[in-house]
């Protein structure tokens, strides 16, 4: 299991106040960061794990470039990112959460951070149309999107079991769309 260490990033609460003087420190030290995470738990796998599940993909790092960076800087963090990214394997199954920005906003403001109170729902939704945008142009593995509007993983185990299962299942290549409705 590999979860992603954001709180780590003494660049994110400066990058919320003041984000076009930050964006290219809190993103780069963001991608350092994953990638020496990835590359600790992927390139030096065990042989007694047969698979290996992160809550985020490094593909995330150039998204939030895309929305944060100027061209220039992202012209360069592409190159940066590219390189770094080559030593990666491509995933078995991508799976994406999907939640409209309403519901993220009440997640964001539950978890009471102080730094995130001012993201705005354009912010939410220019990222949730980059991850789109992006999965459009994969065909070499398959991508699963769970819609989760409805799910309320906290008081129903049913929800969880459900996602589960759809997870278990196997894909072809390309974009898959499944709405949990409960």
């Amino acid at each position: 299991m590999i979860l992603e260490e954001f709180d780590d990033n003494p660049f994110l609460p400066l990058f919320y106040k003041e984000p076009e003087r930050f964006a290219f420190t809190v993103e780069l030290f963001f991608m350092t960061e994953r990638y020496k995470q990835l590359q600790k738990s992927l390139l030096n796998q065990d042989m007694f794990r047969s698979f290996t599940v992160s809550d985020y993909a490094f593909v995330k790092t150039l998204l939030f470039a895309s929305k944060n960076l100027p061209d220039d800087e992202l012209r360069l963090f592409q190159k940066m990112f590219t390189v770094l990214n080559q030593s990666f394997p491509k995933p078995d199954l991508l799976v994406y959460f999907h939640r409209n920005v309403d519901i993220l906003q009440q997640n964001i403001k539950g978890r009471g951070r102080t730094y995130e109170k001012d993201i705005t729902n354009d912010y939410l939704t220019s990222i949730q149309v980059a991850y789109f945008e992006y999965f459009r142009n994969i065909l070499s593995y398959p991508i699963l999107i769970i819609d989760l509007n409805t799910v309320d993983f906290k008081h129903n185990k049913d929800h969880y079991e459900h996602v589960k299962y759809l997870i278990s299942k196997s894909y072809n290549p390309g974009v898959h769309r499944v709405s949990l409705v409960v």
